[in-house]
């Protein structure tokens, strides 16, 4: 179970994770109330891409989440390549409240799919379940699909803090037990003579998707 880390800890992993889904349907309020435990009611609509960060202790280990929002504006879709550079996690969020963005959920798994490392944990997530009089996707048809396409899956509301917390736990520890499990197996293959497929604390998940050694990580700050 992840838990709020210490911030003068030295950090064992960064994770990187993207949110993505139509506009509007509240990634950026999910990132706040998960970063910095807030909520605004006159949020803006996110203009190109922004990230926060926030760390966790998940087994003993100090894991910072990285953790991108861009916009679901069409005119923004020419920054795709570059921001599922390098993720290991994703969220794909839909409205409950509008059939709409839970319909476009293909067309995100499939660019998502296109562009990150085929072994990236993604989670669907339906968010403002606190508007459940206003249901138009009924949890059903979510969970019918996320078992479909071997996601895991939540309604979440931002605005009650309801399932957030759970939503990246559930993501970040999927990714912590992925690497844990690499690393094992490399260190098996090096008792047994094998080579070492891992050099120094550098883990890489097969593919473009990297988990990125704390002491390398130079771009960017909380």
């Amino acid at each position: 179970m992840a838990s709020y880390g210490d911030a003068s800890q030295k950090i064992d992993y960064v994770f990187k994770v993207v949110l993505i889904g139509d506009s509007a349907v509240g990634k950026s309020q999910i990132l706040a109330r998960f970063a910095r435990n807030e909520f605004s009611l006159d949020s803006k609509a996110t203009i190109g891409v922004e990230f926060q960060t926030r760390t966790l202790l998940i087994e003993h280990k100090s894991v910072k989440a990285q953790i991108w929002d861009t916009a679901g504006q069409e005119r923004y879709r020419a920054v795709t390549s570059a921001y599922y550079r390098g993720a290991v996690g994703a969220m794909l969020v839909y409205d409950i409240t509008k059939r709409q963005t839970f319909d476009h959920i293909p067309r995100w798994l499939e660019e998502l799919r296109s562009h990150a490392d085929k072994n990236i944990v993604i989670i669907l997530i339906g968010n403002k379940s606190d508007l459940e009089n206003q249901r138009a996707v009924p949890t059903e048809d979510a969970k019918e699909f996320a078992q479909k396409e071997g996601l895991f899956f939540l309604e979440t509301s931002a605005l009650e803090a309801t399932n957030v917390e759970n939503a990246f736990s559930t993501v970040l520890t999927e990714i912590f037990n992925i690497v844990n499990k690499k690393s094992l197996a490399a260190n098996e293959n090096q008792a047994n003579g094998s080579p070492p497929s891992l050099t120094g604390k550098k883990i890489l998940v097969p593919g473009p998707a990297q988990v990125i050694p704390a002491k390398s990580k130079v771009c960017c700050t909380s």
